[in-house]
């Protein structure tokens, strides 16, 4: 058997965001957001992940999944295997858009219902977070007191996930080792013997699609790997770069010492040029 890479968001639109998907979307979002016994959530409706912008000059947005709850809440789910500049204003972006988007021109304020934005990384955001999953609301700042839990936004870090199948204890761990792994086996193991976690093997299952599909998956895939690499060189040439002019500047700075203390004692300007490097108009500069 093979499988895609849910963490493209081909696969993981399949898996969550067809119209088929229901009952899986309820069992992983009461697994990630831990809601059990009476709150958890029983229906929800699939939308359209398109949010089409109404104001003049904002940038389409678009997320993996949408959904509506029964009790009226909005859930978004977006998948993000690039860390690109202004990703973390995006995610707030799309949040507040979704919660702001619910009421027509008129409409009371009390009608507004919670939105929870779950966001899977393929990178770690939060240096000085070790868990996984971070879930931030709106707070008093010196306090701590909460302001509102009408926007959550719940970030999922798949580094930080390192549990191995035989460390899996509950469904919430199958799920994100689902998402995290589904492209790396060749079976289904014991361990992820449950029905939910089975149906959604089965869609992304590379014997169950048309060679067309395959061959989409595979071209999102690779520009995805182009991608990352491209990011990785920048990253590094940078370093590079940097580690380059902090050499340059300290060659710098240790000949402008020399020359100083060549002032100190009297030597010629021409003389200091010759043994520092550094031209006449720097040490003329150098000395007024």
């Amino acid at each position: 058997m093979r499988f895609l890479d849910v963490k493209t968001d081909y696969a993981f639109k399949r898996v969550f965001g067809s119209a088929s998907s229901v009952p899986l979307l309820i069992s992983f979002l009461n697994a990630i957001l831990d809601y059990t016994g009476d709150d958890a959530i029983v229906d929800l409706t699939i939308l359209d992940p398109y949010l089409a912008p109404k104001l003049q000059g904002m940038k389409d947005t678009y997320v993996d999944v949408r959904a509506k709850l029964a009790n009226g809440s909005s859930v978004i789910i977006e998948m993000q295997v690039l860390n690109v500049k202004g990703f973390e204003q995006r995610v707030l972006y799309n949040a507040a858009k979704e919660f702001s988007n619910q009421l027509q021109t008129g409409q009371a304020y009390k009608l507004l219902n919670p939105v929870i934005a779950i966001t899977f990384t393929d990178f770690e955001m939060f240096s000085d977070i070790a868990h996984y999953q971070s879930n931030f609301v709106m707070q008093e700042k010196t306090q701590f007191i909460q302001y509102s839990d009408d926007i959550e936004l719940v970030f999922i870090e798949l580094p930080k996930f390192s549990k191995t199948l035989d460390e899996l204890s509950d469904i919430k761990d199958k799920w994100i080792y689902f998402v995290k792994n589904a492209g790396k086996l060749d079976y289904i193991p014991d361990e992820l013997q449950e029905p939910c976690i089975q149906d959604a093997l089965a869609l992304v299952n590379e014997a169950s699609l048309s060679k067309e599909e395959l061959e989409l998956q595979h071209r999102r895939h690779d520009f995805i790997l182009l991608q990352q690499g491209s990011l990785e060189l920048a990253e590094a040439k940078g370093i590079e770069q940097g580690i380059e002019m902090g050499i340059e500047q300290g060659e710098r700075t240790k000949a402008l010492e020399i020359a100083r203390n060549m002032f100190i004692n009297g030597l010629d300007v021409v003389l200091i040029a010759q043994m520092t490097g550094l031209s006449i108009e720097q040490i003329k500069a150098l000395r007024k």
